[in-house]
């Protein structure tokens, strides 16, 4: 199953919302993804997961997942309403609890198909996964949409 993870500026505004969607509504229709993974500690993340989870009405085989940084056991975490569950990436339990959202991020562009980015400040951590992103594009491991590219 393809499969899509977003990353993106914490300070993303509700206006965004509509591009997600028709990212990911793309996606859905024309590249057969069905899962798809996001953050919790930005608004992008959250605009994210509200588009996909308004996605799931109309296309029931989508799922939605949480991905979670932190080993379960140690910091529990409720599956958010729209999303299907929470996701753990394999190989989490040896980083470093400081680095663990960005090792996060990392594992999640090395696992998944596709990436919805909203970056428009490259020297931001969200720049950083995107240009880790866009050089494993240039390797055919991944496919890159970086909603913040008209706005810089």
């Amino acid at each position: 199953m393809k499969s899509c993870f977003f990353i993106g500026h914490r300070e993303a505004g509700r206006e965004l919302l509509p591009q997600i969607a028709e990212a990911a509504e793309y996606l859905i229709l024309r590249k057969q993804v069905v899962l798809f993974y996001t953050g919790r500690y930005g608004h992008f993340d959250y605009l994210a997961g509200e588009a996909v989870a308004a996605l799931k009405r109309k296309y029931p085989d989508v799922q939605l997942y949480l991905v979670i940084p932190y080993h379960p056991a140690e910091r529990p975490v409720e599956t958010p309403p729209g999303y299907d569950g929470t996701f753990y990436p394999d190989g989490m339990e040896t980083a470093s609890r400081r680095y663990a959202i960005p090792t996060a991020n990392r594992k999640m562009i090395e696992v998944c198909d596709f990436l919805i980015a909203y970056v428009t400040h490259p020297a931001s951590n969200a720049g950083k996964f995107l240009d880790y992103a866009r050089r494993r594009e240039k390797k055919g491991l991944i496919s890159v949409m970086n909603l913040g590219e008209d706005q810089n």
